[in-house]
């Protein structure tokens, strides 16, 4: 639960509404907490030990440390992954975080959109421009090895704050450097994750 929450909550405001979406198979909702980090590390910790590789814990569990940390200073209220294990689970080097960006004394969530469409082309998902859509190509290094990832990030006002506050959806898919951003397999992938922006419904807060 974040601070913003807490406040909404103390000062008798209606809570901020919950979403839902459509997910790939095999993908499941994560919360960005303490136990849902401690699970975590502890099948990474069993993985790397089946692996006979302990010598990758120390890194994952800061790697991860750093994430969740990250999160939480973020106001990411959701994160989504494959983690189901079954057959038809959709594996890949991706996922979703879902996070509140809110409009500051001197920018408007107007004004992130105006900027997004003016530097990164950002446009409508879907004809009842619901949800804005821009994305990002950047190259990034883990140690000694690079990767392209490509951000995709979707962005809509949330009902009841009169557009002072958004969602926002950030897919974050990664690929070697020789895999270019227009490639098949790239848009495939682009194609999927709109597919699943497009679902998102509003619902009553989870308790």
């Amino acid at each position: 639960m974040s601070q913003d929450t807490d406040l909404r909550a103390a000062l008798g405001a209606p809570p901020e509404p919950d979403f839902e979406l459509e997910l790939p198979p095999g993908w499941a909702r994560h919360r960005p907490d303490r136990a849902e980090q401690e699970a975590m590390t502890a099948s990474v910790r069993a993985r790397a030990m089946q692996a006979h590789r302990p010598d990758l814990l120390a890194q994952a569990q800061s790697m991860l440390r750093e994430s969740f940390e990250s999160m939480r200073r973020g106001d990411v209220r959701a994160f989504f992954t494959p983690t189901e294990p079954g057959d038809d689970t959709l594996w890949m080097p991706a996922s979703i975080l879902a996070s509140v960006r809110r409009a500051q004394p001197d920018v408007s969530l107007d004004d992130v959109v105006r900027h997004a469409i003016r530097e990164y082309g950002a446009t409508a998902l879907d004809d009842d421009r619901r949800i804005v859509r821009f994305e990002r190509d950047r190259l990034e290094s883990m140690g000694d090895e690079s990767m392209r990832v490509l951000t995709v990030v979707y962005l809509t006002p949330m009902p009841g704050t009169h557009r002072r506050a958004a969602l926002q959806l950030t897919v974050t898919l990664a690929r070697p450097l020789d895999v270019e951003a227009d490639d098949p397999l790239v848009d495939g992938m682009r194609v999927l994750f709109d597919a699943c922006a497009s679902t998102l419904r509003w619902v009553r807060p989870r308790p």
